[in-house]
């Protein structure tokens, strides 16, 4: 069986002529270089489309997170409320003064989009909008208690309050259109009094109603 495939190849081989056995082992490795050629090629262009889907991609998610990253701001400066007493803990009576006197409330609870401060007494609007404020006041006998809401410069609505005995109380309230920027702030009239304690009986709230 051997002997007989060996002279089967024998056969073969000789029905090959050398010019087609020189043109088939020229041929065959140019095939295999092509081939090569072509599959090198392609992976590069597959690296190279790889390397721009990702850097596509990258920049998409970039540009996504700061369009949620403005987003969420919108949302944090549309979201305005705070509520303040005069005094922490403590009972005093405050004033009467010699003249207005802008009245800073130390007491606060609750300030959503920090837009009140504690040190001045001042709300500074963050957001063009409506808003809405009310403030408290509490007196003592024969000691009137009058102040005023003040926008910028300009007063706005006042209380006023005066009885011979007893506690006294007054409070008012209002919505106001305001700009970026505008400050919203509680006068104590000269010569009146605010009193406060543990109870926050003087006070000042406000908060946006909704943006415009």
């Amino acid at each position: 069986m051997e002997i007989s495939v060996r002279f089967n190849l024998l056969l073969l081989l000789g029905t090959v002529s050398q010019s087609e056995s020189n043109d088939c082992q020229q041929t065959f490795p140019q095939d295999i270089y092509a081939g090569l050629r072509e599959i090198t090629s392609s992976l590069v262009q597959l690296k190279a489309d790889m390397t721009l889907l990702q850097r596509e991609t990258k920049e998409q998610a970039a540009q996504q997170k700061t369009e949620v990253d403005k987003l969420n701001q919108k949302l944090q400066v549309r979201q305005v409320a705070f509520s303040a007493s005069l005094l922490a803990g403590e009972s005093a009576t405050i004033g009467p003064f010699p003249s207005h006197t802008t009245l800073i409330y130390k007491h606060v609870p609750t300030n959503i989009g920090n837009a009140y401060n504690s040190n001045t007494g001042v709300f500074t609007a963050p957001v063009r909008g409506a808003y809405h404020f009310e403030w408290h006041f509490a007196g003592e006998k024969n000691r009137g208690s009058a102040g005023w809401l003040v926008k910028n410069s300009q007063k706005v609505f006042a209380v006023y309050e005066q009885q011979a005995t007893g506690f006294l109380g007054v409070s008012n309230g209002l919505t106001l259109l305001l700009e970026v920027g505008d400050v919203v702030f509680v006068r104590l009239a000269a010569s009146s009094v605010a009193f406060d304690n543990f109870n926050h009986h003087t006070t000042f709230s406000g908060h946006l109603l909704f943006p415009m």
